[in-house]
């Protein structure tokens, strides 16, 4: 076997070795690519849409109607949607037991009745009597106390009577005004308090919009302002005027009832929906900055927007505060100036500091209107 001296085998590994030093080497590093934006300049613009509220259309006046005497209904004619008139019949009681409690009353009328007259024959006896010195002064004197009691005692049990007669005829509920039935709570068979509503009726005449605001606006609406009524069902507009104000806020969605007196030639269907615009929450044509959705990301702070740098073109988040959104773009109340250049397509692969150029459209135009990217300072 033959040896190769030392110098021969360094020759034969020096090729390899310097292979495999280049092969465990660390690739080159390659500069990021630099990332087109599309870009918007930030002008004062103004408001276009309005607060808009959901609101209901109700009868001025709307009545739930009940029995006047307790007992188990008979019949209800009255249905749902049902256009009634005064002294329309719209439920009824079964009447046995007050006719029953009206003979008794008479009965007690007729028993009293005949008391009085024996009181009034007895009176006139003993003063028969009297003249012929047969009986004392004081035995006329009883007989009057007698006689008088006896009347008392007739007028109160007629009295009775009257107030039982009544009650008879509260057997029939009728409607107290013309109208549309617009609910029905309770059915034939039912046994029934005092008092417990049994139909609601909307009384024919003005109508009213009831909406909701919430809490923080509720106080900038004042009684007597003017505001917008669209029909939705037809695309009308109509006026109407803050009514009334509601003093507390509902307990489950804490928010203020507004009702809306309506134009009394209105004629809209009892339960439409319409959209509501109240002039005092007005905000149209008022000078605002606004931005699309799409520029908007988050950070620690909150909202915020990546800026141009045109000097250096890279990017710094700012934080901004929003106010309110207009159709599909925001409010900015704080965080901007006009002339800024803001990022508005694709915030979220970006990062603080990033080189970025302008993105060029089709048209050789950049993103923000400038005639051409490479005319931006610092290119």
């Amino acid at each position: 076997m033959r040896i190769l001296p030392f110098k021969g085998l360094a020759a034969i590994m020096a090729p390899a070795l310097a292979l495999v030093l280049v092969s465990c080497s660390r690739p080159a590093v390659q500069p990021d690519p630099v990332r087109a934006v599309k870009v918007m300049t930030v002008q004062t613009g103004q408001m276009q849409s309005q607060p808009e509220f959901a609101g209901e259309v109700r009868a001025r006046t709307e009545l739930r109607l009940g029995f006047r005497v307790a007992g188990k209904i008979l019949r209800r004619p009255a249905e749902v949607g049902q256009r009634v008139k005064r002294g329309d019949l719209l439920a009824q009681l079964d009447p046995q037991d007050l006719r029953l409690a009206t003979d008794a009353v008479q009965a007690q009328a007729n028993q009293a009745q005949t008391n009085r007259d024996l009181a009034a024959n007895e009176l006139q006896r003993a003063r028969a009597l009297k003249a012929q010195n047969f009986i004392s002064g004081v035995e006329v004197d009883r007989r009057q106390a007698a006689l008088d009691a006896a009347d008392a005692q007739l007028a109160q049990v007629k009295a009775q009577l009257r107030a039982q007669s009544n009650q008879s005829g509260y057997s029939d509920l009728v409607a107290t005004m013309a109208g549309t039935v617009t609910a029905v709570e309770a059915e034939a068979g039912q046994v029934v308090a005092v008092g417990v509503p049994v139909v609601r009726i909307a009384q024919d005449g003005p109508l009213d919009v009831w909406f909701s605001v919430p809490e923080s606006q509720v106080m900038a609406i004042g009684a007597g302002s003017a505001a917008e009524v669209h029909v939705w069902s037809t695309g009308a507009v109509l006026k109407g005027v803050v009514r009334e104000k509601g003093a507390l806020a509902d307990p489950v969605t804490r928010t203020f009832l507004i009702k809306l007196a309506l134009d009394a030639d209105a004629r809209l269907p009892l339960g439409s929906t319409v959209a509501v615009i109240p002039r005092d929450l007005s905000r149209a044509g008022l000078p605002v900055i606004k931005l699309p959705t799409s520029a908007l990301k988050q950070d620690a702070k909150g909202s915020a927007v990546w800026v141009l740098d045109p000097q250096s073109m890279t990017l710094r988040s700012q934080t901004v505060q929003l106010v309110a959104a207009d159709g599909n773009e925001v409010v900015v109340a704080s965080g901007l100036a006009p002339g800024m250049q803001v990022v508005v397509a694709g915030v979220h692969v970006l990062t603080e500091g990033q080189k970025v150029s302008l993105y060029l459209s089709a048209a050789g135009t950049a993103a923000d209107g400038s005639p051409s990217a490479a005319t931006a300072p610092g290119r």
